[in-house]
């Protein structure tokens, strides 16, 4: 019995006292805390710091911060964000304007025959009896019936022969096929040579023809169509306008050559 007592005794002594190891861990972490605000100190401003001194003081002391926002904290402040690198925005690459192609070959054919056609009219003191209509299929010369013929004939008037005359010079200078329409009103064609209004209206506009077919414009350069009274440029209400839509149109068509 007196054995075992003594080597429990001569255990017990032999075990090494580790208490020390308790104060050794605080100075490491004191130490360490002491690095941090060595560190931190050299890299915010002064304001930052007094945060920092303010948190290592609750740390040692076990005093409580009363501001939230003072201490350590891995949310930066709004200074520190002020002065980080924001990042700039890919630069859009610079766009050339695209040139102004300017008009076609087309376009300035067809505003110089719209010139000439002005002055054609001014020349020949033709205003008031002709129309002239720039359209998708070319330039339209609108001739009133009255001019070219007398009520319900297709015969045209000699009269009118200095008119066509003009017109022929006209188109002799141009390349542009020739379309000639004839138009009516509404009024149905009585006893005479004519069943309706197309019969009328394609006579007229082949009388036409065949005057500039006869001086001299080639033939194959010419087309005629009757349309009788089924596109008016008005309403068949009053005389005027009914007269209005009895004409004869002689269309430059563009040239698709």
């Amino acid at each position: 019995m007196s054995r075992l007592h003594k080597k429990f005794e001569d255990e017990h002594e032999e075990h090494i006292d580790e208490s020390w190891l308790i104060p050794y861990a605080d100075i490491l972490t004191l130490l360490l805390a002491l690095f941090i605000v060595l560190f931190a100190s050299s890299e915010v401003d002064k304001a930052k710091f007094n945060s920092i001194m303010e948190a290592f003081k609750s740390e040692l002391t076990g005093t409580k911060i009363e501001s939230k926002e003072s201490g350590l904290s891995t949310i930066p402040s709004p200074e520190d964000l002020a002065i980080l690198p924001q990042p700039q925005p890919d630069p859009a690459p610079a766009t050339e304007p695209e040139p102004d192609p300017g008009p076609t070959k087309e376009e300035l054919e067809h505003n110089k025959l719209m010139e000439q056609l002005k002055k054609f009219l001014g020349e020949n003191n033709l205003q008031t009896v002709v129309t002239l209509t720039d359209t998708k299929r070319g330039v339209e010369i609108s001739l009133k019936d009255v001019v070219l013929f007398s009520p319900a004939e297709a015969t045209l008037k000699p009269s009118s022969f200095k008119t066509l005359d003009a017109f022929v010079r006209l188109i002799n200078a141009l390349p542009n096929p020739i379309s000639i329409e004839g138009h009516t009103d509404n009024v149905p064609i009585g006893r005479g040579p004519f069943a309706s209004n197309w019969e009328l209206s394609a006579a007229r506009a082949v009388s036409v023809l065949h005057y500039f077919e006869e001086h001299g414009i080639d033939e194959k350069r010419l087309q005629f169509v009757g349309y009788g009274e089924f596109q008016p440029i008005g309403p068949n209400d009053t005389n005027e306008n009914r007269q209005a839509n009895r004409r004869v149109n002689i269309v430059i068509l563009k040239n698709l050559e």
